[in-house]
């Protein structure tokens, strides 16, 4: 049974809800379909699945892009109900035949709404019941002759068992070679016997091929035999052999090697430890982060994404001919199909692909627009392509477009006026350069008069303290370390009591890089996250991977859900982006990881120095993609 049954617009305005339907929701899944799927451009899928404490609801939908109509259905999930599609798409029909802009009641559907529910369950009854009679004269005669056979074939194996000395056993093992004979074939062949089958030509050579022969076991185990002497001489053979002389290394003179292997500049050498903040700042130069990117002119936008429409455009004009595709576009189209739309979709989910993009999500990302385009109208002097290109980069503005605001630097004030730290987790897989991001944000954060501290956590990769060391000593700023072995989350809760009396700002927790398939690692990160309950847990991935995006972010935050002995865990809260200057024009792993999480792109790496460190610009990103 349906438990609510809702129309509104799609500027949020409830135009009509079942008044039949008394129980109430628990939760709210209709405000958690909008936020987390409408919104989001995964209009797509077929249904959605709301999990609410003791209550579980499927939530179906359809759109009329038309009128700008959203019609939603939530049933119980334990429920199979198959009439729901077939019963959106009736109301979907009456109600825009009563709809009216200026109107907002619509007391009157109560009625209609009414006869089309029993009208659908009437036809789902029937449905079922045409499909179930006719199979049940076959079954029960499957069902009769299987018995027959059953007990035919009984008879053959007690006729089998009088007649043999011991062949009606399933086996017997050879000495030599170690093989099982079976006997299936021949009690195969009495129950066909039984059964009054007469075999053919070729079923009988088929069940002399399965079988063995003796004469050619005969022959196997000879064979096996001399092989088991060749390689016992050829054993004997090679313990006969010598030592093989193991070369030594080549000396290229007689001097002494160096004793001295690590050249980095410590805080008592000759004055060069005692540079300050302001010195390195004026030799490495103001962060990126607080630089704004310039971008090209509108109009070379608009040229190029001319230029695009137009080549989409060409196979259309072939198919339909040179005068059919002008009058369509000076007199505009009824209404777009689902058809109209797939040449244009086609050619932009290979686009996406070839940016880098995941396949899954350019699927999802092209139904979400056929979705939102199919059944509206096509203005005048309109293509489809450019209609599609226009609907496309307006999804991608808003999948990347952050839902919500984290501003660092507001939140670093707010901690400080509560007299705690602010701590961020930098987590990620191995080698994406966590450490070396760690300092550029470090670098970022000390142009604000902001006092950071760094937290060594990663105590299982070899160099990784000794290379946050270095950060630090450079930056002029102190590092907790506690040496290599340690329980991670201890350490990080120490480095936080330590920040909290030194009078730290910022704490930055450094981790060990760990593949999400890791359940050990994964179950000491989400340990490391539950004790200390950081302000911002940040993923750092390379701007590189393409496919693999979706599963690392998906795995992260599953595995830190699954694991987390809270009943509301901590996920990634946020996105850094490296290498991304190696990358080109291949930008899709950018979106492909903000589509899957959620979470914004906070950050983005693009260089090797601590102010290579810069705000991922949305327009660019989108105008890269449909280039």
């Amino acid at each position: 049974m349906l438990e609510q049954l809702l129309i509104f617009t799609r500027g949020g305005l409830i135009l009509w809800t079942c008044n039949q339907f008394t129980n109430a929701l628990k939760g709210s899944p209709i405000d958690t379909l909008i936020r987390s799927c409408l919104l989001e451009e995964r209009s797509g899928a077929a249904s959605f699945t709301y999990d609410a404490p003791g209550a579980s609801y499927s939530l179906k939908w359809t759109f009329h892009n038309d009128l700008g109509l959203v019609f939603v259905a939530v049933y119980q999930r334990i429920l199979q109900l198959l009439y729901v599609d077939d019963l959106l798409a009736a109301v979907k029909r009456e109600f825009s035949r009563l709809y009216h802009p200026q109107k907002t009641a619509y007391g009157d559907f109560d009625e209609i709404f009414r006869q089309l529910q029993i009208e659908a369950e009437a036809r789902t009854e029937n449905f079922k019941k045409t499909n179930s009679l006719p199979a049940v004269g076959p079954q029960r005669k499957q069902q009769n002759a299987a018995s027959q056979g059953q007990g035919q074939g009984q008879n053959a194996g007690s006729e089998k068992k009088s007649d043999g000395d011991g062949n009606g056993k399933k086996g017997r093992r050879l000495e030599s070679g170690g093989f099982v004979v079976a006997n299936n074939n021949c009690n195969a062949n009495l129950k066909n016997r039984g059964n009054g089958s007469v075999n053919t030509g070729k079923e009988n050579a088929s069940a002399n091929i399965g079988a063995f022969d003796v004469n050619r076991l005969q022959k196997l185990k000879g064979k096996g035999g001399n092989g088991n002497g060749k390689k016992k001489e050829a054993v004997v053979a090679v313990k006969a052999e010598p030592k093989k002389v193991v070369k030594k290394n080549r000396v290229w003179d007689d001097s002494t090697p160096q004793t001295k292997l690590d050249f980095t500049d410590h805080l008592d050498g000759d004055g060069d430890g005692d540079k300050k903040v302001d010195f390195l700042a004026k030799e490495q130069g103001e962060s990126m982060m607080d630089k704004e990117e310039v971008l090209s002119s509108d109009s070379e936008i608009e040229e190029e994404d001319d230029d695009d429409t137009g080549k989409g455009s060409k196979p259309e004009a072939k198919k339909k001919g040179w005068f059919s595709s002008m009058f369509q576009s000076i007199a505009g189209k009824a209404n777009l199909e689902k058809s109209d739309l797939e040449p244009a979709l086609k050619a932009l989910k290979d686009r996406l692909m070839t940016k880098n993009v995941a396949e899954e999500i350019a699927e999802k990302l092209c139904e979400s627009v056929a979705a939102s385009l199919e059944g509206k109208k096509l203005a005048s002097f309109t293509r489809i392509s450019s209609t599609v290109h226009t609907a496309m980069e307006d999804a991608l503005v808003r999948i990347l477009t952050p839902r919500r605001s984290i501003d660092i630097l507001r939140d670093v004030h707010a901690a400080k006026e509560q007299r705690k730290p602010y701590v961020v987790v930098f987590v990620g897989v191995n080698g994406v350069g966590k450490s070396t991001n760690l300092a550029k944000v470090a670098y970022w954060l000390l142009q604000h008069n902001t006092s950071v501290m760094m937290a060594a956590c990663d105590t299982f990769r070899s160099g990784a303290v000794e290379q946050l060391r270095t950060h630090a000593r450079r930056l002029q700023i102190p590092i907790f370390e506690k040496g290599y072995e340690k329980d991670p989350a201890i350490v990080a809760k120490e480095a936080i009591q330590e920040a909290s009396r030194n009078g730290s700002d910022v704490v930055l927790v450094d981790t060990a890089g760990r593949m999400q398939d890791n359940e050990p690692l994964m179950r000491a990160l989400s340990k490391l996250i539950y004790l200390n309950n950081p302000d911002l847990v940040l993923f750092v991935g390379e701007a590189l991977v393409g496919n693999d995006a979706v599963d690392q972010l998906s795995k992260f935050n599953q595995k830190l859900a699954d694991l987390s002995t809270s009943p509301t865990p901590r996920l990634i809260d946020g996105i850094l982006l490296t290498k991304f200057d190696t990358i080109d024009d291949k930008v899709g792993a950018a979106l492909s990881m903000v589509y899957v999480s959620g979470a914004p792109v906070m950050f983005v790496g693009c260089g090797q120095s601590y102010t290579d460190l810069k705000k991922l610009n949305v327009k660019s990103i989108v105008k890269t993609l449909l280039k």
